[in-house]
């Protein structure tokens, strides 16, 4: 029984020596250049949500509803650039709305909904200053 098992022993060493990246002969679940451009895509959405907040924080009715609940903008704008993931996304949406609300014209309305995703934007950067 010893016999068998110094073979067997040095047969599976030699094995678990050998790297198995050797076998895998650079092979890569994905092509670097897939790779590549979804890092290229992923940061150019970042950009433009970033873009899209920026640009409703610097609308006047924005700037005039952050003073009214006294939101330093300067916090608010450097908060932006340090954003990611889920809470960037979710402060680019309120911040298109409220981009496309402002360009479309107003009634009544449609200024009170604006002025709720304008909060809404506004909690969403403060609550990430906060943090």
């Amino acid at each position: 029984m010893s016999i068998a098992r110094k073979p067997l022993a040095f047969s599976l060493a030699a094995l678990m020596a050998v790297p198995s990246t050797a076998f895998a002969a650079g092979q890569h679940v994905l092509p670097p250049s897939q790779v590549a451009a979804a890092v290229v895509d992923h940061v150019a959405k970042q950009d433009a949500d970033r873009s899209a907040v920026r640009e409703a924080l610097a609308r006047p009715e924005v700037q005039r509803v952050a003073t009214t609940i006294g939101l330093d903008l300067t916090r608010a704008k450097a908060a932006v650039e340090t954003m990611s993931g889920a809470d960037l996304e979710r402060a680019a949406t309120a911040a298109r709305d409220v981009n496309r609300q402002m360009v479309g014209g107003a009634s009544t309305i449609t200024i009170s909904t604006t002025t709720i995703i304008i909060a809404l934007l506004i909690v969403i950067i403060i609550i990430l200053i906060a943090d």
